[in-house]
């Protein structure tokens, strides 16, 4: 299958090299570990590889210690870091449209993020994914996705506004971190889902000088301008239809209801023309399900601490034992000694 390559705006490196010195570490020769180097940061709208950040990131952590560099470096961020996308989710009436165009908008800045909104009653769930086409740790990645949409949505709301809880699919850090003071609410390790949980009101409330530019419908010129401009890119936007097919498996296999004939249906086409598109790609539908299936079990299963019921749950599988059988055929042994040989 062809790899498609996937990058990130350097300004997801904002304050990097700072923070590398600060926990001891040589930013050069930490960059040019993973084929990057300084000059890739100068400019914030350079786009440099996601598996290269990532694995920056996850090095970082582990070569000085820091259980929460990630996080310690989207502490660093500002609204205004996301680029034009800021424009347009400062002008917004609610913060429930800003995020709105944060979700529309985000692949633009990392191909590999997907943020989703979902409704749950009085309250709003706003969900994060890595896709990254191999099993290793995103940790780190995470910890900084989920610390920018914080900083992002508290920019907007005010100091004072709190989120119902803080979730991360990982297990709890060994050492003493930073996430309860930054994120000054609950957190909470080995959830069902790496994102948000807020109160559905503070979303919908009508933002204090959000749409008051003057401008058509509320936009301020500049909140315009960046909105065309976005949108051209978007339309421009050169994206294999394995990774948009593999961002919808994600979304869809917690709910069990992953099947080609489904994926096709959301994505506005037949089940046959899908399968067309993928072959073109040099993959399938059913081959691309088990390739998820394998990354998401491998990270899930190396990173948290969840039940083999939980595991079947968020992978899609009807019960314990189907996962069972599945994981014991593409791995070649039981889920318990896969964890303890990692």
């Amino acid at each position: 299958m062809k790899r498609f390559m996937l990058t990130i705006r350097s300004a997801s490196l904002t304050g990097y090299t700072d923070l590398a010195r600060h926990v001891g570490l040589d930013p050069a020769r930490m960059l040019r570990k993973v084929g990057l180097n300084a000059r890739d940061l100068v400019n914030p709208d350079t786009p440099i590889s996601t598996y290269a950040v990532r694995e920056l990131l996850e090095n970082s952590a582990a070569a000085a210690n820091v259980e929460d560099f990630g996080l310690q470096l989207a502490m660093r961020r500002r609204l205004s870091n996301l680029g034009p996308i800021s424009a347009v989710m400062s002008e917004a009436p609610t913060v429930r449209d800003a995020l709105e165009s944060l979700c529309r908008y985000i692949r633009l800045l990392n191909a590999s993020l997907l943020t989703r909104i979902e409704d749950h009653g009085d309250a709003v769930l706003i969900r994060e994914n890595i896709l990254v086409s191999d099993k290793n740790s995103v940790r780190q990645s995470i910890e900084m996705a989920v610390g920018v949409l914080y900083r992002s949505m508290e920019e907007l709301l005010g100091p004072s506004w709190r989120p119902r809880s803080v979730c991360f699919e990982h297990r709890p850090p060994d050492g003493a971190t930073c996430h309860k003071t930054f994120f000054r609410s609950a957190v909470e390790f080995n959830s069902s889902f790496n994102g948000i949980v807020c109160n559905a009101k503070d979303l919908a409330a009508c933002r204090l000088g959000g749409g008051s530019g003057g401008g058509p419908g509320g936009d301020s010129q500049m909140a315009l301008y960046a909105r065309r401009f976005l949108d051209q890119a978007l339309s421009g936007a050169n994206e294999s239809t394995t990774h948009t097919i593999r961002q919808v498996i994600v979304a869809m296999l917690p709910n069990g209801r992953c099947t080609a004939d489904q994926v096709a249906r959301h994505l506005g086409v037949d089940r046959r023309t899908l399968q067309r598109r993928l072959a073109a790609e040099e993959t399938s539908f059913s081959s691309l399900l088990q390739t998820v299936r394998c990354e998401l079990a491998s990270r899930q299963i190396r990173d948290s601490d969840r039940s083999l019921a939980e595991l079947a749950d968020l992978l899609g599988f009807s019960s314990s034992s189907a996962f069972a059988f599945w994981f014991r055929k593409h791995f070649g042994m039981t889920v318990s000694n896969w964890r303890a040989a990692q």
